[in-house]
């Protein structure tokens, strides 16, 4: 099987450094079911300094990425393969969910372009990006660790790279709901008994207790995951 490639955009590749050094996204990589590429936008800068971003025209706080550099990073990678997304990392974006990660695990070739400093220049979403992403409500100083939240959630459902294949599967958010809890050795400590049914061994009896916990918590945390039909039968109970 072909690995998926991700070709990452940066000022400042060498963040990515430790993080592909190390854990899942390493692992990855090294079994050669991901491939990961950094690119420094410096590279493509501007003049002496090399210089990849200037002032907002009509004035303003802040820099904005110029154009010049990123068309010319991104054409550079279009030229020398097909890419199934061009993916910008910004606050506006698509929101980063369970099936967006499943939908991209699929894909072979991704472009990440991680902004930096106040935006980037408009014309590079226009003619580019064909996938805006944002991994929340907040403001980051880069795009860098959104870039490694949506590598990670990507890679992960790649099949080999969890040890365990259904782990993934079983995520919060694969059925539409939160997971259940978890207990572990040893089955009594400090006064807490995990519950009697997961030490029964009854497979069945353990997949409805699951279930039902992980609706229950959707119920308490994540109300806003459930449908208006499932709210209003567990009113009705």
């Amino acid at each position: 099987m072909k690995p998926l490639r991700i070709d990452v955009i940066s000022v400042m590749p060498g963040f990515f450094e430790s993080p592909l050094q190390k854990g899942l996204l390493h692992r990855a990589t090294e079994k050669h079911l991901a491939d990961i590429h950094l690119h420094n936008l410096h590279d493509y800068g501007l003049g002496r300094y090399k210089q990849v971003d200037d002032t907002p025209f009509g004035g303003g706080a802040g820099m904005v990425l110029r154009p010049e550099p990123v068309f010319e990073c991104i054409e550079k990678l279009l030229a020398e393969r097909s890419y199934d997304a061009v993916i910008f990392m910004t606050p506006d974006g698509e929101r980063l969910e369970q099936q967006s990660a499943n939908r991209l695990s699929r894909l072979k070739n991704l472009i990440i372009l991680c902004g930096h400093y106040k935006a980037v220049d408009q014309r590079v979403r226009e003619r580019l990006v064909t996938m805006d992403i944002s991994v929340g409500d907040v403001v980051l100083s880069g795009g860098e660790i959104p870039a490694l939240m949506l590598m990670d959630s990507v890679i992960r459902l790649i099949p080999g790279v969890l040890g365990d294949s259904e782990s993934a599967l079983t995520d919060s958010f694969q059925t539409g709901m939160l997971d259940c809890v978890y207990y572990t050795r040893p089955s009594e400590y400090r006064g807490i008994k995990v519950p009697e049914v997961l030490l029964s061994g009854h497979h069945k009896k353990i997949e409805e207790w699951r279930n039902c916990n992980a609706l229950a918590r959707t119920l308490e945390r994540r109300p806003d995951l459930l449908d208006e039909e499932t709210l209003e039968e567990l009113k009705n109970k």
